[in-house]
């Protein structure tokens, strides 16, 4: 259901061709890459966390960490993922798929500035064997984001 449901929202953007699935997991950034052909960092992961109870999907490149003091000054509030098995109810995506296409009305999406350094990035397309070859100006365009921020090490 959820890759129909991100396939829908990149087909209204004029992106279903961008779309690659992949008979490998791309669960993981490492399993993404190693299936794609690509440098782990172009990996466009997407992170679920919690701000007072919004879930907010923050997209960096695969091998970049949060840097909480980072995260805490730009949020004003402690980074909190959301617990694996709320992941799916809260984003309307389930881990090893999440991505901001197709995803719940009330989540927030943000784009980590780390992305900025790749001219191609693979985000995930709403399951554990797709993925979305876009440039990062692309992805900027349809993830819905609200915003860049910096809060990776």
């Amino acid at each position: 259901m959820s890759l129909v449901k991100a396939e829908e929202d990149l087909k209204k953007k004029g992106m279903l061709d961008r779309v690659i699935h992949l008979a490998a997991s791309t669960a993981t950034v490492a399993e993404a890459a190693e299936a794609l052909g690509v440098e782990p960092g172009m990996i466009a992961k997407t992170l679920s966390f919690l701000q007072e109870e919004k879930p907010v999907l923050i997209l960096t490149e695969g091998t970049a960490k949060i840097d909480n003091r980072k995260y805490k000054d730009t949020f004003h509030i402690k980074a909190k993922m959301i617990p694996f098995e709320e992941v799916e109810t809260q984003v309307g995506h389930a881990p090893g798929g999440v991505c901001p296409f197709g995803i719940n009305e009330n989540v927030i999406v943000y784009l980590d500035e780390s992305l900025r350094q790749f001219e191609n990035v693979y985000p995930a397309a709403g399951d554990d064997h797709s993925a979305v070859k876009l440039t990062v100006d692309e992805l900027e365009k349809i993830a819905g984001a609200t915003g860049w921020v910096d809060v990776c090490k």
